[in-house]
């Protein structure tokens, strides 16, 4: 605990003054090492001061900006990330950093990596890559990072929340204390205990067994579908079950949570076809991407009642326009992005990509698990997921 306010109180020191509403500010490089830096974060306004520790936003830059500054770079933030005329869009032809998060993603195409010619270091303040073309970023030459696990407790608590959520028929009750009614059949009649159901995570990595242990206490029946089968001792501790086929998984499921990331091989895997495999009545948690779902299918099987309740803080795009047809499709408890961007987390992915940056300029390596690009390579475990013909995930 003594470290953890320690931490907090370090990184707290870094957080610079802000400003209401957008800002991108420049400075004069002081020495011939001095590179450009562009962080791209969504606008806090008013909430911005608010809280000290509030650093994943473009207001306060990850509470960065003092130290980088002093150290003779530019530092250049904003919220404008999209469009040929766009802030972001200014700044590629000359840039050496590009700082960008899962919760306002800047979209690094192909086209954007051609025209940056001074482009070596892409950061993820978070856990994510798909924002990035992976292939072309290898092709040039870059190296990609993330900062590996530092929302993995964040998004896991989230997962369990939502599963209660969905479970227990929670937010139709809530909307009717908001709207002044009062009507215990409306919600009850699909209210369910957690004790007993049978819960399945396709892909249990960091993410995925953080939420397996802490299902454990409910007395769920746990299943769990991965490229990779646990350690027998740690399988057994947890208490979950392996399904090696995700076709045998998927029926046996009263709820199923994706925790796979986004690749040429899960973009639109869960179509109507794999949906059709599920319950009737099947809840589905999806905070790892929404293009994993084929969006369409996950309306039209709400609306027949087959997904019986979904729920997630992941789109495609993002943010979600205001059209988007899951935010009105029914038994939904949709939120925007925000599981792995509580306090804590924005404390930890600051702290890792500060840690990044400085291990960048000194010329050293970063901790192996952050790669994802290193030097135009891809990492062995993104090499494997980037196979078209992967038989699990």
């Amino acid at each position: 605990m003594a470290m953890q306010r320690a931490t907090r109180a370090a990184i707290r020191a870094c957080v610079t003054s802000s400003s209401s509403g957008y800002f991108a500010r420049h400075f004069t490089a002081s020495s011939g090492d001095s590179k450009k830096i562009v962080g791209v974060f969504y606008k806090a306004n008013e909430y911005a001061t608010k809280n000290p520790n509030f650093l994943g936003c473009v207001e306060n830059a990850l509470g960065i900006r003092n130290w980088l500054e002093s150290q003779g770079h530019q530092y250049i933030v904003t919220d404008d990330k999209e469009g040929p005329d766009c802030e972001l869009e200014k700044h590629i032809p000359d840039l050496h950093v590009l700082i960008s998060t899962p919760f306002h993603p800047a979209y690094v195409t192909a086209e954007r990596i051609k025209k940056a010619k001074n482009l070596k270091l892409l950061l993820t303040a978070g856990i994510g890559s798909d924002h990035i073309d992976l292939q072309a970023a290898a092709a040039a030459g870059l190296t990609v990072a993330e900062v590996t696990g530092s929302n993995v407790v964040s998004v896991a608590e989230d997962e369990l929340m939502r599963i209660l959520i969905l479970m227990r028929n929670f937010v139709p009750g809530y909307n009717q204390v908001v709207n002044g009614e009062w009507n215990v059949a409306g919600i009850a009649y699909r209210a369910y205990d957690l004790e007993g159901k049978t819960i399945g995570t396709v892909g249990a990595g960091r993410i995925g067994k953080l939420l397996l242990q802490r299902l454990k206490p409910f007395g769920c029946n746990l299943l769990y579908h991965d490229r990779l089968q646990m350690e027998p001792g740690l399988e057994k501790e947890i208490g979950a079950k392996y399904v090696e086929s995700l076709n045998d998984l998927l029926p046996q499921c009263d709820v199923v949570v994706i925790n796979t990331p986004l690749t040429e091989k899960t973009k639109g895997m869960f179509n109507k076809e794999l949906i059709g495999k599920m319950k009737k009545g099947v809840l589905i948690v999806n905070n790892a991407r929404g293009a994993i779902m084929e969006k369409q299918a996950v309306v039209e099987a709400a609306e027949s009642g087959h997904i019986g309740g979904y729920s997630g803080d992941v789109w495609d795009p993002q943010p979600a326009p205001k059209d988007h047809p899951w935010r009105y499709m029914p038994n939904q408890a949709m939120t925007p992005h925000i599981s792995g961007t509580t306090i804590d987390a924005q404390l930890r992915y600051a702290a890792g990509t500060k840690d990044m940056l400085e291990r960048y300029f000194k010329g050293e390596d970063f901790p192996a698990q952050n790669y994802i690009v290193k030097d135009g390579e891809l990492a062995p475990q993104y090499r494997n997921l980037m196979v078209p013909n992967l038989i699990s995930l």
